[in-house]
């Protein structure tokens, strides 16, 4: 048989559409030609493919013209995944395993040049895919990447180290591969606790509220008061992700190699530099890869000194932070990636970091600090639901507090509190649409001529008036009240203030 079919997969986004690897033996010139929109990376196969099968001890066709076709021919493929498809189906070409039992198998691998297999990216995704198309097929990886698949249930998942363990099972009467097991899901390892913070009442008050409601917090402060410490601990207010949940977020970070068992069922945390790019933060590259954003996927985005952001950086958060997606165009192809994420800032009120600072003075001028907090857009601004001020306490006093309430006791009303707003509305409170919200957030007398006051009175947007409602509908829960009240709206308001000093700047 001179020509032979392999299934295999290739990472487009998060998706792992599939691919056809046909290859075709023929008379003529020896050559080894791969088409079908291959990189660099799959066309440097050639090369691993033609070792390895010499050093296995497996015959390579030298004498023979080979054509590889990668279908389709239109999608980008790119790494070394298809180096075992690419063997195999020479393989199976060229009469040595049987094609039959091979078009069981959909594989991915990379092979070293003495064969050995090696572990590819995206091996969730590819499970993913695999089930979402009826599971038809059984999946052939390298043995860590198939331990990374076999979490998907209602697949059967294969797992090999050589390849010529792989030639042994695909003979005729060869004996069927191991199958894979899933990674052990490891006991999580202990977080940050709340507790070791002293004092700041009203930031960790709106910290739970921010864990309760999924909302955004944008917390600002002198250096040294506490915000990166808050910041950090919020993954441990927030409840674990379900099996559906924890598999989305694995398979974005499966997809750029971060995928880590050990943080199975937990929300990731990311904190990228200042220096971050806008690609860097909400994806992009050819083809395209995810960033930041997505990598956060049900869980925490944690920018520090936000306003060193790159300008450009943070305005592209702004759809993201809305649509909970992020769709990457280029001129040849477009990627979507999830964008669930939640968003929690730091930054110093001023350049020099301590206006309003009863410690120090601030040594910076009223245009100096409007220029520094001009940064962040007024857009930016309005898309954040918390912002709250984290005052210096003096080293005297701070000496002098008892430790503060563990994260386990917040966690506890937080998780009452979700599963409230989930079983009310199927969603957190800060995924409440518009529309939803005169239903799900019900607003006494009083608390309805507060909110409208207000607004009129800060000259709110309708988005700004929407995320208060969100915000005061989460006090609500952690109350444990149906209705919203005039207490539950003034906290609301309260954690929605401008930035101190910055005339004009509040959202």
């Amino acid at each position: 048989m001179s020509l032979a079919t392999v299934h295999s997969r290739a990472l487009d986004g998060l998706a792992a559409a599939p691919v056809t690897v046909e290859v075709h033996l023929a008379n003529g010139l020896p050559s080894f030609t791969v088409v079908g929109l291959a990189d660099t990376e799959v066309k440097e196969a050639r090369e691993r493919v033609r070792a390895a099968l010499q050093n296995s001890g497996l015959s390579f066709p030298t004498n023979k013209r080979i054509t590889v076709n990668l279908a389709p021919a239109d999608l980008p493929k790119e790494g070394g995944r298809f180096d075992l498809p690419m063997a195999l189906g020479l393989l199976a070409a060229n009469g040595q395993i049987d094609a039959a039992r091979l078009a069981r198998f959909e594989c991915a691998g990379e092979l070293s040049l003495a064969g050995e297999l090696r572990p590819v990216r995206g091996a969730l995704a590819m499970a993913l895919a695999l089930r979402q198309d009826g599971g038809q097929r059984e999946l052939l990886l390298p043995e860590t990447s198939a331990a990374e698949a076999a979490l998907v249930d209602g697949l059967v998942v294969r797992q090999a180290r050589h390849l010529l363990d792989v030639v042994a099972a695909l003979q005729p009467e060869g004996e069927t591969l191991p199958r894979a097991a899933a990674l052990p899901r490891e006991r999580p390892a202990g977080l940050p606790d709340l507790a070791d913070i002293k004092g700041q009442a009203a930031p960790k008050r709106a910290l739970e509220i921010a864990a309760a409601g999924n909302h955004s917090l944008l917390m600002v402060g002198p250096p040294g008061t506490g915000k990166s410490m808050l910041a950090q601990r919020l993954a441990s207010l927030l409840p674990p992700l379900d099996d559906e949940a924890a598999l989305e977020s694995a398979a974005v970070l499966s997809l750029a190699g971060h995928f880590d068992i050990t943080r199975w069922g937990q929300r990731p945390m990311r904190a990228p530099h200042h220096s971050a790019s806008s690609v860097a933060l909400v994806g992009g590259g050819s083809p395209p890869r995810p960033g930041e954003i997505s990598l956060a996927q049900h869980g925490v985005l944690f920018l520090d000194e936000l306003p060193e952001f790159p300008r450009a950086a943070l305005e592209a958060l702004r759809e993201p932070l809305e649509t909970g997606r992020i769709l990457i165009s280029r001129a040849a192809r477009q990627a979507e990636f999830p964008a669930r994420f939640q968003l929690v800032a730091a930054m110093n009120p001023c350049p020099c970091g301590h206006l309003g600072n009863p410690l120090r003075a601030c040594r910076c001028t009223p245009d100096q600090v409007s220029r520094y907090q001009g940064r962040l857009s007024g857009p930016f601004l309005d898309r954040i639901d918390l912002l709250i001020e984290v005052p210096m306490i003096p080293a005297r006093e701070l000496q002098d507090l008892a430790p503060g309430e563990r994260s386990t006791a917040v966690a506890a009303r937080v998780a009452a509190a979700r599963e409230q707003a989930i079983a009310r509305q199927g969603v957190a409170n800060a995924q409440l649409q518009a529309q939803n919200l005169a239903t799900h957030a019900a607003l006494e007398p009083a608390a309805k001529a507060l909110l409208e006051r207000s607004a009129e009175r800060l000259g709110w947007s309708a988005r700004s008036f929407h995320r208060v409602l969100r915000v005061a509908r989460t006090v609500a829960d952690l109350g444990r009240a149906e209705a919203i009240g005039a207490a539950h709206m003034a906290e609301a308001i309260q954690l929605r203030r401008g930035l101190p000093g910055a005339a004009g700047m509040t959202p």
